[in-house]
């Protein structure tokens, strides 16, 4: 166990706290349109006139003994810098970003949206965090958009002041189940033992239920252990085992998702492995990348040929030549931030986004109030191609199944071919239908 289940951020919906949590959010917004003026002055909504710049705040965890994303607000201050050496934001206007060590801790996420509040932030960008119950409500208090978090809990999909740029792992794990389906025998899912965790199975089995597939085996695991020997032992036997107890006649296939712990996983994975049958490795980019792949052996590693799920196109695509000018520019020196990592990735298209909207307002006002009308009044925003064109409705296609905020459900296909992170198949694949049809209760 990891002394994290009393929190209730989980990727599917709760029917009942969450439920209220964002009607009372909804009520907010319902009272701020008919008291427009009044909602300027509200603490966090202020801001981002004449020569004042734009404040705007990243969080997500570092220096833990467990999932760590320093890319995310290192990449966010490399940023500011370019945007404001290079003219700053429309008509001129410089941003300000502020960062927080979320440190994977509730206290800590609350305590970083109340600063977020204090300092007068008119949006949250590109940011990392499970504890959406404890930096949701400041937020949802002062008003103040959440725009491209990393998709890991279900009230990123919920919450009206959430505007997320990818699908997060509802998405990932669907995908990857759907393709699983094709090219597995036996599965065995690998993650941990929270909250978060309980809902993935659900999300993988939903993939592997469209393609016709057993559902998954579930092997718990802490999220912060030294090492998996057992956990690995229960993959082989799983992946290896037809249910009944003989030998699989397909390859198994065993999914780790323990984000930064994948890496520990693997080691205690490699020795293991060695006393059964040969099985696939698959999982799901933030779990592991091409940093980690090339750590791991690359070619002769253990994951080779390993299917793995993206929401963006492969790092080597032109598509990102705008991020990694910055990179090269700004920070060319800091290794907190990988162009392949897609945290990092994800920040630099929620500051693409919120560069739009304040374009969008012209000379206008850029406060919470008027970033989040611009938004939830349709706007439309393009990405260059690494997501499909992004808007935001309170009710979505997949509202039926408790995503109500979710607006990208493509992904992509990757694998690992001589050690090397490459496309599997070409474009996006869109799992709104796979979702829609899914057991996620």
């Amino acid at each position: 166990m990891t002394g994290r289940r009393h929190m209730r951020s989980t990727f599917l919906p709760d029917t009942s706290r969450r439920a209220r949590a964002v009607r009372r959010a909804a009520g907010i917004l319902v009272a701020c349109a008919s008291l427009a003026a009044g909602c300027g002055v509200v603490p966090g909504t202020a801001g981002g006139s004449g020569d004042d710049p734009i404040i705007v705040m990243t969080w997500a965890p570092e220096d833990t003994s467990a999932t760590n994303k320093p890319g995310m607000p290192a990449f966010a201050q490399a940023y500011a810098r370019w945007i404001n050496a290079h003219g700053g934001l429309a008509g001129g206007r410089k941003l300000k970003v502020l960062t927080c060590n979320e440190h994977n801790d509730s206290v800590a996420a609350a305590k970083c949206a109340r600063r977020a509040v204090k300092e007068k932030a008119v949006a949250v960008l590109g940011s990392y965090s499970q504890y959406a119950d404890s930096f949701f409500p400041p937020l949802e208090g002062a008003g103040i958009p959440y725009i491209g978090g990393y998709g890991l809990t279900n009230a990123e999909f919920t919450s009206p002041l959430s505007y997320p740029v990818n699908g997060g792992q509802p998405t990932l794990l669907s995908g990857l189940g759907k393709e699983l389906a094709a090219n597995c025998g036996s599965v065995a899912l690998v993650r941990p033992d929270t909250i978060a965790g309980d809902a993935l199975p659900d999300l993988l089995n939903s993939g592997l239920k469209a393609g016709k597939h057993a559902k998954t085996d579930d092997v718990l695991a802490e999220e912060d252990a030294t090492e998996y020997s057992t956990q690995s032992e229960r993959a082989l036997q799983q992946a290896t085992s037809d249910g009944t107890g003989q030998q699989d006649e397909e390859q198994g296939c065993v999914v780790p998702a323990l984000g930064d712990a994948t890496s520990t996983f693997m080691d205690s994975f490699r020795r293991a492995r060695e006393d059964y049958p040969a099985v696939r490795t698959a999982t799901v980019l933030g779990s592991v990348d091409q940093t980690v792949i090339d750590a791991s052996g690359g070619a002769s590693g253990p994951y080779e040929g390993a299917y793995i799920t993206g929401w963006y196109p492969v790092a080597s695509d032109a598509r990102w030549d705008g991020m990694k000018k910055v990179i090269s520019e700004e920070a060319f020196s800091d290794n907190r931030i990988d162009a392949a990592d897609a945290g990092v990735q994800t920040t630099w298209i929620a500051y693409t986004v919120f560069k739009r909207i304040v374009e969008s307002l012209a000379d206008g006002e850029v406060s919470a109030d008027t970033v989040r009308r611009a938004l939830d009044d349709g706007l439309k925003i393009g990405t260059g191609g690494l997501t499909p064109t992004l808007r935001w409705r309170f009710q979505d296609r997949l509202a039926s199944v408790g995503f109500p905020r979710l607006t990208n459900a493509d992904v992509t296909l990757q694998v690992v071919r001589k050690g090397r992170l490459v496309a599997a198949k070409q474009g996006f694949v869109n799992v709104t239908a796979t979702l829609e049809d899914g057991d996620l209760s």
